[in-house]
């Protein structure tokens, strides 16, 4: 089974965003090519377009008032509608300040105003784009870089072989024993789920 291609819940102008994001924080160097060739935007997508983003298991009832930080985010939309939410007050935010839209800044601009955004010096008066950041838009790209690639991200298993993860190897607990703080024989070869179906 391939993994994924296309986008099952971006708009053009999400998918843009996206697109410009996963490649500002994933830049292609030595050792990956971009975000959007490692597939983190199909990843980020797929997670939004499912049960996670639908809110599966999430209490959508209210009321929505002002939590503790421990307990997540308090708030009456969907991650997907978050998400999204998010990405047009965080273009409207670069409108305001540059003059176009984030997937028309120049790299150095978007990596700032990202690092704004998180750092919470750029904000907007619908939607908290530090939470919505921090939250929500970094652990998805993080989990997009390490996940198996069945899911859309981690391409070819760039993450895996940078950091020597041999993929699904690595749950034999006897081999995570004998192999602690040594390189494991099978990491520059992971083997994915894709790799047994």
């Amino acid at each position: 089974m391939p993994a994924p291609v296309g986008y099952q819940c971006f708009s053009a102008d999400e998918a843009a965003f996206t697109e410009t994001m996963v490649n500002v924080m994933c830049p292609a160097d030595q050792f990956t090519p971009n975000g959007v060739d490692c597939g983190l935007a199909i990843f980020i997508d797929r997670q939004l377009s499912g049960a996670f983003g639908q809110g599966a298991g999430r209490y959508m009832s209210g009321p929505w008032r002002e939590g503790k930080p421990e307990l997540g985010l308090q708030l009456p939309l969907t991650p997907e509608q978050f998400y999204k939410a998010g990405v047009q007050a965080a273009n409207r935010q670069a409108q305001k300040k540059f003059g176009k839209t984030f997937d028309q800044l120049p790299s150095a601009d978007a990596d700032a105003f990202l690092n704004e955004i998180a750092g919470g010096k750029i904000g907007d008066d619908d939607i908290p784009l530090a939470s919505w950041f921090n939250d929500l838009v970094y652990p998805l790209f993080t989990q997009a870089c390490y996940a198996d690639p069945l899911y859309g991200g981690n391409g070819d298993k760039v993450f895996w072989k940078m950091i020597g993860y041999p993929g699904l190897p690595a749950t034999h607990t006897l081999d995570m024993v004998d192999y602690r703080g040594k390189p494991y024989p099978g990491a520059q070869d992971p083997k994915s789920i894709l790799d047994f179906g």
